[in-house]
């Protein structure tokens, strides 16, 4: 199977809740214990956020916002978010790679090779029911927050719990890195971290 099963009913978001309203998220398929949901949120608000209209980290610029849709509605009238954020997951996995890649590391662009998989199956999914993220993806064009912490926050994709561990990490001398104290580099490690942190 790819992942996703389409018979499981517990992976359809229900009427009023899911990725435009900040309300609980599908629960994951019985294949893997990560909400690809809230993956796939995590990853649009970081990528939203790195881009040169607000934090700098990739090249890409506004390519989440309205620039983007504009220059991809057109062309992609039903499925232009979802090409949007492609473009950008590109960018942002690329710039990554380039500044922080130990060996047999995980970051939020590279996960354990399985996770991507699902991910990556659960694409169709999404392009099925793309209206359903229409008001997620109209409120990600607008974000203009300069704290990323605020702007996940804002998406109900961090608790107080994650703000106070943000808050006891130690800052580099210029405040511009985490030193990490170790690196996740298993599924387990994966599935027990922030993507399944809700509080």
């Amino acid at each position: 199977m790819n992942g996703y099963d389409a018979e499981n009913t517990d992976a359809t978001p229900v009427e009023g809740s899911g990725p435009g309203h900040g309300e609980s998220l599908p629960r994951p398929t019985s294949r893997s214990s990560i909400d690809l949901d809230r993956l796939l949120k995590l990853r649009l608000v970081v990528a939203r956020f790195g881009e040169m209209d607000l934090a700098r980290w990739w090249n890409t610029k506004g390519q989440l916002g309205r620039l983007g849709l504009a220059a991809l509605r057109r062309g992609f009238p039903r499925t232009h978010y979802f090409a949007q954020a492609r473009s950008v997951f590109a960018v942002a996995a690329q710039r990554c790679s380039e500044v922080f890649e130990p060996p047999e590391c995980v970051t939020l662009w590279r996960l354990p090779e399985s996770v991507e998989e699902e991910f990556d199956a659960r694409w169709e999914h999404w392009l099925d029911h793309a209206g359903e993220w229409v008001p997620f993806f109209q409120r990600l064009e607008n974000l203009q927050d300069l704290d990323l912490i605020a702007a996940l926050r804002q998406f109900g994709l961090a608790g107080q719990r994650d703000v106070d561990g943000f808050a006891r990490l130690r800052r580099s001398a210029e405040g511009r890195a985490v030193p990490l104290p170790s690196v996740a580099n298993d599924s387990k490690q994966i599935r027990s971290g922030c993507l399944l942190d809700r509080d």
